[in-house]
C-alpha cells in the first residue's frame, strides 16, 4: 500500500508541471522586433507600443515578474520632443502640453537575494528617419536590427536562462530592462535610475547590451566600463571560452543607457560589437546580422554573470570621462571608423556618398596612417589631425591599402 501511494504522490506531481517553456530563438526575436510593422520603434508611437506588447508577452511567457507600475511590466514617462509632435502624425499619445509618453519594459527574478543585478537593452529606434538619420534621401522605415534589436535578442536569451536553464544562479535577483527613449537622449533609462521600481541602493552592478548583432571576422568585442569596477577586467578574460577578442574600455560614460546607472554610481559593462555602413540608415535590417556571433556574445556574458552570482555588491569606482578628450572637429571626412580595429592607424569601415572620403576614392578597409603631416597611429591621434582642418582647407591622406601605401588629395 505504501508504494501505491508513493506512486500516486509523483503522478500527482507529474500531473501538476507546468509544460516547459519553448524557447524562443535570438533570430526568431530579431525578425518581429526588426519587422517592417514595427514601423521603427521610434519612441512614443503605435510601432513603439507594439513592440513594448511583444517584449512585455515575451517576459510574461519566460515567467518574469512584472516589475513597472501597479503591478504591470511597464513604466511610462512624458518627454517633450525637439520638433513640434503635432506635426509629426507617427507620435501617439500626444498630451495638451506637447509632449510624448515613452515605455520602459521591466521584468524581474525574485531569488530573495540582497542584491539586483539589472540587464538592459534599449528597444526604441528611428522610426521613419528624421533627424538622427544618415539617409536623408526620402523617408523609410529604420528596422534598427542591430540597432538594437540585437541587444534586445540577447537580453531575452539571457532571461530565459537565468529563469530556466541555471537554477544554481540565485545570490542576486535579476532586473530586464528594455528601455524607450535611447535615441533621443537616454530618456527612458535617466527616468528610471531617477524612479526606480527596486531600491537600486542594492543593486551590483548593471549590463547594456547596444548594437552587438554585428561580430566581425577578428571575432572583436568591445566591453565599455572595465574600470568601473576592479573585479571586472579578471572576470572578463577568465570566462572568455567563446573565442572573442576582448577590446576592453576603462570608461563608464558613453552614447547608450549604462551611462545612466554610472552616473547614479552603479558599476557597467557595455557590450557593443561596432559601428558599421548601415548604422542609422533603413539597410540595418536582419539578414545582415551574425546570429551565430550573437549566440556567442549571450554565452560569454551568461558566463560573466555566472562568475559574479556569489560575487555580493560589487564596490563602483569612478573612471576618467574618455569622450572628454575628444576634440571637436570643424570639418569632417566622410568615413565611418572602425571603433574595433586594433592594429595600427584607423581602419575605414564605411565612406559616405559626396563626402570628401569618396570623392578622394577611399575605400572601405583602407587604413588611415596619415592625415596632412600628422602620423596618426591610433583613433585619437587620427581625431587630433583631423580636429586640425578648416573647412576648405586641402591636404593629402595617406593609407594603407592591403600592405601598400596611397596617397590622396583630400578637400574638406
Amino acid at each position: 500500500m505504501r508504494l501505491v501511494i508513493i506512486g500516486l504522490m509523483v503522478l500527482f506531481v507529474v500531473s501538476c508541471q507546468q509544460p516547459p517553456v519553448k524557447k524562443v530563438t535570438i533570430k526568431q526575436d530579431v525578425a518581429v522586433l526588426a519587422a517592417d510593422e514595427m514601423g521603427g520603434r521610434q519612441t512614443g508611437t503605435p510601432g513603439e507600443l507594439l513592440a513594448a506588447a511583444y517584449i512585455t508577452k515575451r517576459f510574461s511567457d519566460i515567467g518574469l515578474t512584472p516589475k513597472g507600475m501597479e503591478g504591470t511590466f511597464t513604466q511610462t514617462f512624458s518627454f517633450t520632443p525637439s520638433a513640434n509632435p503635432h506635426e509629426q502624425s507617427e507620435f501617439t499619445n500626444i498630451q495638451e502640453d506637447g509632449s510624448v509618453t515613452g515605455t520602459n519594459v521591466i521584468g524581474y527574478i525574485d531569488n530573495n537575494a540582497s542584491t539586483t543585478v539589472i540587464i538592459g537593452a534599449h528597444y526604441d529606434h528611428l522610426g521613419m528617419g528624421g533627424e538622427g538619420s544618415l539617409d536623408r534621401e526620402k523617408p523609410a522605415i529604420h528596422n534598427g536590427a542591430d540597432d538594437n534589436a540585437s541587444g534586445v535578442a540577447i537580453l531575452l536569451a539571457l532571461a530565459h536562462s537565468l529563469k530556466h536553464q541555471s537554477p544554481t544562479i540565485t545570490q542576486n535577483n535579476y532586473l530586464f530592462m528594455a528601455f524607450s527613449g535611447e535615441e533621443m537622449g537616454l530618456l527612458g533609462s535617466n527616468y528610471f535610475v531617477k524612479t526606480p521600481t527596486i531600491d537600486t541602493k542594492k543593486v551590483s552592478y548593471m549590463i547594456n547590451m547596444d548594437m552587438v548583432g554585428r561580430l566581425n571576422k577578428e571575432q572583436t568585442l568591445a566591453v565599455y566600463g572595465v574600470g568601473t569596477s576592479s573585479i571586472f577586467k579578471q572576470t572578463l578574460f577568465a570566462n572568455n571560452d567563446q573565442g572573442l577578442t576582448i577590446n576592453e574600455h576603462q570608461s563608464g560614460v558613453g552614447p547608450s543607457d549604462h551611462t545612466s546607472f554610472y552616473l547614479a554610481d552603479i558599476p557597467v559593462l557595455h557590450f557593443f560589437t561596432g559601428q558599421h555602413a548601415d548604422y542609422h540608415k533603413p539597410s540595418d535590417d536582419t539578414e545582415k546580422l551574425n546570429y551565430q556571433g550573437m549566440e556567442r556574445i549571450s554565452n560569454y556574458i551568461l558566463n560573466i554573470i555566472t562568475d559574479l552570482d556569489d560575487a555580493g555588491q560589487l564596490v563602483f569606482k569612478k573612471t576618467k570621462n574618455e569622450s572628454e578628450e575628444v576634440p571637436m572637429f570643424k570639418v569632417a571626412l566622410g568615413v565611418v571608423p572602425d571603433y574595433l580595429f586594433n592594429g595600427e592607424g584607423m581602419r575605414i569601415d564605411g565612406v559616405s556618398e559626396g563626402k570628401p572620403a569618396q570623392k578622394a576614392k577611399l575605400q572601405r578597409g583602407d587604413i588611415v596612417v596619415k592625415l596632412g603631416t600628422m602620423n596618426t597611429p591610433d583613433m585619437m591621434s587620427y581625431m587630433k589631425a583631423l580636429a586640425s582642418f578648416e573647412e576648405g582647407a586641402t591636404t593629402t591622406v595617406t593609407v594603407n591599402r592591403n600592405g601598400k601605401l596611397i596617397e590622396r588629395e583630400v578637400t574638406f
